[in-house]
């Protein structure tokens, strides 16, 4: 079981997030944008945080370079829309770890263990 936190603006797609890592006994804290992620992440510990890319008030992308800049060690996973090599290769310049594209497939729960126990 791991601490995860879901960094995502659609409220469908967090609650989706939510209810299928739940199913697999991790346990889920949530934000809706990415100042709210931050402010989350820096307060608490967590085992992975899954950040959606492009959100209002603070986008992904801002959130990984403030984290990383305030010295946030934690393991990051970008959750985007866009399967782009570029788009991937910045997300992980910006300091993820991983990246999981939408739309979320059945195969979900199995990456985020993988990228889990890749980690450890």
């Amino acid at each position: 079981m791991a601490r995860i936190l879901i960094v995502e603006d659609q409220p469908d797609i967090r609650s989706m997030l939510t209810l299928r890592l739940e199913l697999e006994e991790h346990d889920i804290e949530t934000a809706e944008n990415g100042a709210i992620g931050v402010e989350k992440a820096l307060a608490n510990t967590y085992d992975a945080i899954l950040m959606d890319m492009h959100m209002p008030v603070m986008d992904g992308h801002e959130a990984v370079l403030l984290l990383r800049t305030k010295g946030y060690t934690g393991l990051i996973v970008a959750v985007t829309a866009s399967a782009s090599l570029h788009d991937t290769h910045r997300a992980i310049k910006e300091g993820c770890d991983a990246f999981i594209t939408k739309p979320i497939g059945d195969d979900f729960e199995t990456k985020i263990e993988e990228i889990l126990i890749r980690k450890t």
